[in-house]
């Protein structure tokens, strides 16, 4: 798997190093000369704002279920998290179990229970999301004049991510759908290996009970509809707002409004599963739909590279940086993932 990571990344970056010869890197770097580095900077000091949001949002499912742990713990679990999304090829969800893991480890909780804050946190950001996806897509359609395989490819992805987010429901609170789901994923299991299979699946249905006993526990906790579903919105609105910054950097003449569609759409691409972090297939959507809006190619592709560089490569530098304070055990498990 680590062999496959690096070879669907070095494709990726193949990808953008193609555009950016195509582009031109001397036009990119008279481009990137011209930025002005205040905003750049402010650029930055938004999104570390928003890893604090990220990790406050965090904290508000991990309270609800009674786990005792401080945010600047909680931190470094996030980014190491975020980090594994990034260089994984797993539609952005790898770091998921791998910040559960780590969560219970240092907290001495179960597994099942951590995994449930985890999925509570991401549904609270996927519910913006969706919500952003379907205007943004309705709005393309409308007033872009995008070739109809772009079209049916971003409601292709649309629609799978509303059903895996429907199916996470349920899985939650419905105690016989997510006996038979789980029943289903055992006897695949035994398809594979047959030893202790009983065992396997008495322990999986225990530990689908416990997670079902957290998310219902925090269902009912209304800080996290009433204080953690406008944090999500929010959160989506500083990232927004941090592209924006970076193209006022390169003094371009660009809507808010186009820097969401752009962004929510270049979202989307990144949980396609093929590339880690939708590497170099993000990077091209932005350039292209940018200079579709009217941006030269050459400030499109400085300010998304400038850009990825904030929300993708200093994200997972941060978290790769953190990975040896949890100690050997968390990074030998994570190497195995990948």
């Amino acid at each position: 798997m680590r062999n496959k990571a690096l070879l669907l990344m070095a494709v990726g970056i193949g990808i953008l190093i193609a555009m950016i010869m195509f582009i031109g890197p001397d036009k990119i770097e008279n481009a990137i000369r011209m930025a002005n580095i205040w905003y750049i900077i402010l650029a930055i000091i938004i999104q570390i704002f928003t890893y604090a949001l990220w990790t406050l949002r965090w904290s508000i499912t991990t309270n609800a279920v009674g786990i005792s742990i401080r945010k600047r713990h909680l931190f470094p679990m996030l980014m190491v998290g975020l980090a594994i999304n990034n260089i994984t090829p797993s539609a952005r969800g790898g770091g998921e179990p791998v910040r559960a893991y780590i969560l219970s480890k240092y907290s001495k909780t179960p597994f099942e229970n951590t995994f449930a804050t985890v999925i509570a946190d991401r549904g609270l950001d996927t519910f913006p999301f969706i919500v952003l996806a379907i205007i943004t897509i309705i709005s393309m359609v409308l007033f872009f004049n995008l070739p109809k395989w772009i079209v049916i490819a971003l409601v292709i992805a649309l629609f799978i991510i509303i059903v895996a987010f429907i199916l996470a429901i349920i899985i939650s609170v419905n105690k016989r759908f997510a006996e038979r789901f789980t029943t289903l994923l055992v006897v695949i299991t035994k398809k594979i290996s047959i030893k202790r299979s009983q065992q396997i699946e008495d322990k999986a249905l225990e530990a689908i009970h416990g997670f079902q006993d957290s998310i219902r526990i925090m269902l009912k906790d209304k800080q996290i509809l009433f204080y953690g579903l406008p944090l999500s919105f929010f959160i989506w609105f500083m990232e927004i707002i941090r592209v924006y910054i970076v193209f006022s950097a390169f003094n371009a003449d660009v809507s808010l409004i186009i820097i969401a569609e752009v962004f929510v759409i270049a979202s989307l691409i990144g949980l396609i599963p093929f590339l880690p972090g939708g590497l170099g297939a993000v990077d091209g959507m932005m350039i292209v739909l940018y200079s579709y809006a009217g941006v030269s190619p050459s400030v499109s592709a400085a300010a998304t590279m400038i850009e990825r560089l904030i929300s993708f490569w200093l994200t997972s530098m941060i978290g790769v940086a953190f990975l040896p304070y949890f100690g050997t055990t968390v990074v030998d498990k994570i190497s195995r993932k990948i």
